[in-house]
């Protein structure tokens, strides 16, 4: 077994949990989460006064995975990349 962690944007929730669903995973686990990267934050107006948001909204999926489930691995982004 493997543990698996992957930081996706919140409404690709339903897409990775139906692909895990047909890979044959059985469970996982969400954590919400806030981060930045490369979309750097935005500002948005809040009672007439712009303000900053640097840290973007973040899902956590962190999957235990069967190792012979590793083997077949797909191409995916990873940070090996």
């Amino acid at each position: 077994m493997k543990l698996v962690t992957a930081l996706i944007k919140p409404f690709k929730l339903e897409e990775v949990h139906a692909a895990l669903e047909a890979a044959g995973i059985q469970g996982m686990t969400v954590t919400e989460a806030k981060g930045f990267g490369r979309q750097k934050g935005h500002t948005e107006l809040y009672r007439g006064a712009e303000y900053p948001v640097d840290f973007l909204p973040k899902l956590q999926i962190q999957v235990a995975v069967p190792a012979p489930l590793l083997e077949e691995r797909r191409p995916g982004r990873t940070d090996n990349t």
